[in-house]
């Protein structure tokens, strides 16, 4: 058997041994793989990772040899994994491995919407406080989150974690239904969910269900000044309609840790837009959330190659 990393950089840039995958068996590893170099680079190759490295039918189509498409993250929506069943390629991810990590990053972005500290240190460094004839002062106004309700869309041990955060501040939680595993907070459907937040964070799969599920209709229902949260895909949201929604302030604030294509292009209107704040989906990227990625996807291979796969999307026992 023969694996093949073809974007590792993102996940491991150099701070994390790749030498548990490595004593596998015989392992090419890439920082990254353009489009046009992809088929080139699976071919030969049994095992194939992809962290978002998109994967069609006709690129397996074209390595016969591949048996195993393994992801270093839980999104698989780069893969073709119907194409991928009936071809009889093992297809696993790694779910919930940045369950800390994630819900840690959505309250970073929040406090800092509510708090403003970038703000305030920025207008203290530049003197400010030195010229401020009062003991404090405050550039915005800042806001707590006892008593607001936080509606999020997507269950499992990341919503969990951003549920029991959200409590431990004294806010109201609201699970959206939307056919994910319960976290075990109150329930409701999505519209409900929309309606009633001043706060809603986006932590589901994007499917065919979810894509665009924050546009102008679901927008109109919304309270007035809600705060907007993705840590989940960029094409859960219809841009022009939320740069629409944070111009005319029916959305205070948007905190983007994934836009619809990433990276992002120079012309994209997000980077103009008042009021937003875009990470480059490092919400699952501590030191500590990509070693466990890094032992998760080692296992899964391990497991794949002992006959058992484990986490599959899609199944095929090797031979």
């Amino acid at each position: 058997m023969k694996i093949v990393v073809l974007d590792g950089y993102c996940k491991n840039p150099g701070d994390i041994d790749w030498g548990p995958l490595t004593d596998l068996c015989e392992t090419v590893i890439y920082d990254r793989t353009a489009p046009e170099q992809l088929n080139q680079r699976i071919q030969g190759f049994d095992i194939v990772v992809s962290n978002k490295v998109p994967i069609t039918a006709a690129d397996m189509d074209a390595n016969k040899q591949m048996k195993c498409i393994c992801i270093p993250a839980t999104g698989t929506d780069h893969i073709d994994c119907a194409a991928a069943a009936e071809r009889g390629i093992t297809v696993c991810n790694a779910p919930e491995y940045g369950a800390y990590s994630v819900a840690q990053h959505v309250f970073a972005m929040l406090l800092e919407i509510t708090n403003r500290v970038s703000l305030h240190d920025a207008s203290v460094h530049a003197g400010d406080w030195c010229a401020c004839p009062d003991f404090c002062y405050w550039k915005a106004p800042l806001h707590e989150l006892a008593g607001k309700t936080m509606s999020i869309f997507g269950g499992g041990c990341k919503g969990d974690n951003i549920a029991a955060i959200a409590k431990a501040l004294g806010m109201e939680v609201l699970v959206a239904d939307i056919g994910e595993e319960d976290t075990g907070n109150p329930s409701v459907d999505p519209m409900t969910a929309m309606r009633r937040a001043d706060v809603i964070v986006l932590n589901c799969e994007l499917t065919k269900d979810t894509q665009g599920m924050i546009c102008a209709r679901t927008i109109a229902e919304m309270k007035q000044g809600v705060i907007l949260i993705n840590v989940s895909r960029g094409a859960l949201i219809e841009d022009e309609d939320l740069v629409a929604a944070l111009k005319n302030k029916k959305i205070s604030f948007a905190a983007l840790d994934a836009v619809t294509r990433e990276p992002m292009r120079p012309d994209d209107i997000l980077l103009t837009t008042p009021n937003c704040i875009i990470n480059p989906h490092i919400a699952g990227c501590t030191v500590e959330c990509r070693q466990k990625l890094m032992d998760i996807m080692v296992e899964n291979i391990r497991a794949y190659l002992n006959g058992a796969p484990q986490n599959v999307i899609s199944f095929h026992t090797p031979i």
